[in-house]
């Protein structure tokens, strides 16, 4: 018989303390206000709705957020990128994914800082790569008005490579398809998504082909292999879609594909455990909403050192046991306790 192995108590306490000190607000209510963002976190709930059980009103808690926010989230990311940097000691070349994901939220918007033209949402990239079936993050920034395209990926790849890495490959979603994004990723090896309504060409085609871009000149566009290729997608009938991709790797057409399928891919969920430990806010700060939104990456990063032993539900509801003050939701949270443990016995028993 097999039997899980579960992580050490002490390893999960150590993280419960890491989490408290990578926060390090200063105050007479800091240790209040950091609780109560953890504690939002783990609940995936709002961060005024938390505050209560920790004696701190929720006003106190932004302005902690906004007063301190910038250094805080610095610190922040420097733990991301210690975790990822454990993880990966010894390699000396990786394979990238850059992406960004959107956080909307609906309510008054905020002029000059959110990314969509109504400033009700903000984009936030990433720069992760995957190793023993994790996908670690290694670089953020956040895309406000102004910030173009090819100025996120110089960041992004500008912090990968600040941390010693040298780039073997790099995939991008075909949200960054540009002509100065292209110039750029052409010093490395390089697959990027590509909208096929931009290049028109609804067929199986693998050939050269030249960017059309109105807004550059004939001797700024880019040339670079094009490769087209369709998949059925069936509900009631069948529907032929065609995908486009760009590269200047010289391999098969199927090794291409398989490549930016496996670098690209694992970013997605990466995303989705994230806001899983996102929180709630009503507030539309900027920093605020970026801390919450890094605080929410250290939880996923910390996760991953536990992934393939326990999931990620099983590894929130352990750190839930670390935060006994908090007692709402309690009936919730004991019912979900009895299912992880009832699973857990299942496994130790081999059903």
């Amino acid at each position: 018989m097999i039997t899980p192995c579960l992580p050490h108590q002490n390893n999960i306490q150590q993280i419960g303390y890491k989490l408290l000190s990578m926060l390090d607000f200063q105050g007479k209510k800091a240790e209040n206000v950091e609780k109560t963002l953890v504690s939002a976190c783990l609940w995936n709930d709002s961060i005024e709705n938390k505050s209560s059980a920790y004696n701190v009103s929720p006003q106190t808690v932004r302005n902690y957020a906004e007063e301190q926010g910038v250094e805080v989230v610095e610190k922040l990311l420097e733990q991301v990128r210690k975790i990822s940097l454990e993880t990966l000691k010894g390699e000396k070349e990786i394979d990238i994914s850059i992406d960004w994901t959107t956080k909307t939220w609906y309510g008054k918007p905020v002029e000059g800082l959110g990314s969509s033209e109504k400033g009700s949402s903000w984009n936030y990239a990433t720069a992760t790569t995957k190793h023993d079936g994790k996908v670690l993050l290694l670089a953020f920034v956040t895309q406000v008005n102004g910030m173009t395209k090819d100025d996120i990926v110089k960041v992004l790849v500008e912090q990968v490579v600040a941390m010693g890495f040298k780039i073997r490959l790099i995939a991008l979603d075909a949200g960054f398809y540009t002509v100065n994004v292209l110039n750029f990723i052409s010093q490395f090896n390089y697959i990027i998504g590509v909208p096929v309504g931009d290049v028109k060409v609804y067929e199986e085609f693998d050939g050269e082909y030249m960017t059309n871009s109105k807004r550059h000149r004939r001797d700024e566009q880019v040339k670079f292999r094009l490769i087209v290729y369709r998949r059925e997608k069936i509900k009631r009938k069948k529907k032929v879609v065609y995908f486009a991709r760009a590269t200047n790797l010289d391999l098969p057409k199927k090794e291409v594909l398989r490549l930016y399928n496996k670098v690209r891919s694992p970013i997605e969920t990466s995303y989705r455990n994230i806001k899983a430990f996102l929180p709630f806010t009503s507030s539309t700060k900027f920093v605020f909403r970026t801390l919450i939104f890094v605080l929410a990456m250290v939880f996923y990063s910390l996760y991953t050192i536990f992934k393939g032993v326990v999931r990620r539900e099983e590894f929130r509801l352990l750190l839930i046991l670390l935060f006994p003050g908090d007692l709402f939701n309690l009936e919730n949270f004991l019912f979900k306790l009895i299912n992880m443990l009832i699973n857990v016995i299942d496994l130790f028993l081999g059903r």
